[in-house]
């Protein structure tokens, strides 16, 4: 697993190509951008209040 492995990012960078395993930065940011995170949001219910008698 060094310079001369294909099938890892080091490698890929030795033999100057491109990936799998080492995929160009514009490839993320497209992805992600396709599929936006959306936060979940718990309401929690206040808690009830009593007058003492």
């Amino acid at each position: 697993m060094g310079k001369g492995d294909r099938k890892t990012a080091k490698g890929k960078r030795y033999v100057s190509s491109y990936g799998n395993v080492r995929s160009r930065g514009i490839v993320k940011a497209a992805v992600s951008a396709a599929a936006p995170v959306v936060k979940k949001t718990v309401v929690k219910a206040g808690a009830k209040k009593t007058v003492a008698k």
